[in-house]
């Protein structure tokens, strides 16, 4: 009904009012339209949810199935001897890979060497290849491995134990011999190259040793020519940071002299005089020589000298009794005769014989009595091996690893006085310090 009767009234002017009201009979079609879209895109969303929670349901009881499975696997592995997955392996890897830092980090912290982080270190690398082997073929050998790995964990717990305690080496003073002998030697400490440079791979150097004023600081350092034969120059310094600042007391040249033998003792330098048997004293206040005497049966020539090292026949050394002079003979059939020399007239006071091969040695120095040989290892390692004590004619085997920056040593000289050992390295001086058994 569109139309519809309503009361109205007149005001004073006689005018006809009435209130009409008219409902909004408009439907809002574009409304209703926009609440269907969303409606729709409302109902698509819900069920593209629900189809992903019932696809995660099924990968959830999967995996919970997997995880049952692997635990049955592991207890089953723990409990038989199977072989082990990819996974078992890398995990295998990982504990010898922290191993390894370890016993590096371990070595880093040592002074001088250690036998056993070595053979633990060793015996890691070879874990690691044997387990690379075991993955490539599939072997059943990992249970063994594991108490491998066990062992040597508790094994390096052990030495870090030991490495953490703080313990000062026993104090033993310049000159003495109390000790029962070396017991380990430093990292070395390289110096400098040799003042007439890096051709001059041979020669010595050190530090005099004076009884009546041990203290005093004089170092010599006596380059061979580039032959590796010929002793010329030689260099004295009055202290060590002159050495190391290229300021020597003075430089000077002396009668041909032969190979890395030479020594310093009580102001006199004693070497190998060039192409013979003889011994010779050389005075350095006057830089004259003094005396020269020959060495009895001794062999030169090269024929019995140091491996590696070129005409060193007749190799001098100083200790805490004195001088002494390492050579063989003919009737030692090149193994090694130690004797005792009077430094003033170059007397042979005593005579030791040994059963070392002297051309087997790289090298060998005097201590307390006591001849000390070093065999190479490695171009980086050398071992002192060999003992002969000369006050009870016993030889021994020790086991001292030096470590070393180029392939040969050419000379060894200890010094009572600081208890170091100066190596001549290739051309390079190094220095290291030495514990003794207390």
């Amino acid at each position: 009904q569109l139309f519809a009767n309503v009361s109205g009234s007149a005001d004073d002017e006689g005018t006809c009012q009435c209130s009409v009201y008219l409902p909004d009979t408009t439907f809002p079609v574009q409304k209703a339209e926009q609440l269907e879209i969303i409606a729709a895109t409302l109902s698509e969303k819900f069920e593209r949810e629900l189809s992903q929670v019932r696809e995660y349901s099924k990968m959830i009881e999967l995996y919970q199935q997997q995880i049952l499975n692997l635990t049955i696997r592991v207890e089953h592995m723990e409990k038989s001897s199977v072989s082990y997955a990819q996974l078992d392996f890398q995990l295998l890897k990982v504990e010898i890979s922290d191993l390894e830092r370890l016993v590096t980090q371990l070595k880093s912290s040592l002074v001088g060497s250690n036998v056993i982080v070595e053979q633990i270190y060793l015996e890691i690398t070879n874990l690691t290849i044997l387990v690379n082997e075991l993955e490539s073929l599939d072997k059943n050998n990992v249970l063994a491995i594991r108490r491998q790995i066990v062992s040597l964990q508790n094994r390096l717990k052990e030495c870090e134990e030991g490495t953490n305690k703080t313990t000062v080496p026993p104090y033993f003073p310049p000159g003495s011999c109390i000790h029962r002998g070396l017991l380990n030697v430093s990292q070395p400490y390289i110096v400098k190259l040799n003042w007439r440079g890096f051709s001059y791979k041979y020669g010595s150097w050190g530090r005099d040793y004076s009884p009546s004023n041990p203290e005093k600081e004089v170092y010599w350092v006596a380059p061979l020519n580039t032959d590796g034969r010929y002793l010329q120059y030689y260099r004295i310094y009055s202290s060590f940071d002159n050495l190391l600042l290229f300021k020597p007391m003075y430089e000077s040249a002396i009668t041909y002299g032969e190979g890395s033998g030479a020594a310093l003792y009580n102001n006199y330098l004693y070497y190998h005089a060039y192409s013979s048997r003889h011994m010779v004293k050389h005075d350095l206040k006057r830089n004259a020589m003094v005396l020269k005497k020959e060495l009895p049966d001794a062999v030169t020539g090269n024929r019995f000298s140091y491996a590696g090292v070129s005409w060193q026949d007749i190799d001098f050394a100083v200790d805490e009794s004195g001088l002494w002079v390492i050579y063989s003979t003919e009737n030692s059939m090149g193994n090694i005769v130690i004797s005792k020399l009077n430094e003033t007239t170059l007397d042979v006071l005593n005579t030791w014989q040994t059963r070392q091969y002297k051309p087997s040695v790289s090298n060998a120095f005097m201590l307390c009595g006591v001849l000390y040989a070093t065999r190479p290892m490695s171009t980086r390692k050398e071992e002192i091996f060999y003992t002969y004590d000369t006050s009870t004619g016993q030889e021994g085997r020790i086991s001292v690893i030096m470590d070393k920056k180029l392939d040969t040593i050419q000379s060894i000289d200890y010094n009572p006085t600081d208890q170091k050992l100066y190596v001549y390295n290739d051309g390079y001086l190094l220095r290291y310090d030495m514990t003794f058994q207390p």
